[in-house]
């Protein structure tokens, strides 16, 4: 079967994940760390990454909330958004997820790939969604050399004043950034756009950082701001990134 579950160990414990492979054909195959958006692993994650591994990758999603235990899989982001109690439990996740736990997450996901027998080559891409494409930028920060593409759809929060700033520690970056917001989202206005570009062209990283006209969410089928046309965009610019850097 093209999905398996498996568990991943971490310094703060064992992470679930699902790995995707191809359909059709066997591997190994380049590998590719696929981060979740805030509300969590549903089928729609399922859905997306299966349809990334079709390009021909081998896709880890691993549950960034794996530390909170067995907590409710968010099914209907819809419905947590329109309730404060849910929307407020969701956030709370997200902001535990700081800038060491993420790196050491980030470790613990790369030396997974690294070890799998169906992963070929030891320099592997990652793409996040909302919380996930901060993590992404995170880290690909932490770890230069390992991934040659990196890419981030309506991530927020990568550029701002805090000192964990995922745009203060792109220096080194050797592969390739790929960064596409949204023009109505608060999390990632044209401020931070603009630092974030200039913290990555003053660090000498090759990359492109653009925005959608389009909301937060707009690549995610179940989420309210969806826009298929910014959806199929974004899998044409993930299609081409990989293809350039991990074929």
């Amino acid at each position: 079967m093209p999905r398996a579950d498996v568990s991943i160990p971490t310094r703060d414990g064992n992470c679930p994940a699902s790995i995707f492979t191809p359909a059709d054909g066997a591997g190994p195959w380049p590998g590719v760390i696929f981060l979740m958006d805030a509300p969590g692993i549903r089928p729609v994650m399922f859905d997306m990454c299966q349809r990334l591994a079709d390009f021909g990758y081998f896709v880890l999603l691993p549950d960034l909330f794996y530390r909170f235990g067995s907590y409710p899989t968010v099914l209907n982001p819809a419905e947590v958004f329109a309730d404060p109690v849910k929307r407020e439990t969701m956030m709370t996740m997200v902001k535990s997820l700081d800038r060491d736990k993420k790196v050491s997450d980030g470790e613990a996901f790369i030396a997974y790939l690294t070890a799998s027998p169906n992963v070929k080559g030891d320099r592997f891409g990652t793409t996040g969604y909302c919380m996930g494409g901060n993590f992404a930028l995170t880290i690909g920060g932490a770890f230069p050399d390992r991934l040659a593409a990196i890419a981030s759809f309506h991530g927020g929060g990568l550029a701002t004043d805090a000192p964990d700033s995922p745009h203060l520690f792109v220096r080194g970056i050797t592969g390739r950034v790929y960064v596409a917001g949204s023009i109505e989202d608060a999390s990632f206005p044209d401020e931070q756009k603009e630092r974030l570009e200039r913290a990555l062209t003053d660090a000498g990283v090759a990359h492109l950082v653009e925005t959608y006209p389009a909301h937060h969410g707009f690549a995610v089928p179940d989420i309210p701001a969806f826009d298929a046309t910014a959806a199929e965009r974004h899998w044409k610019a993930l299609a081409d990134l990989f293809g350039a850097t991990l074929a």
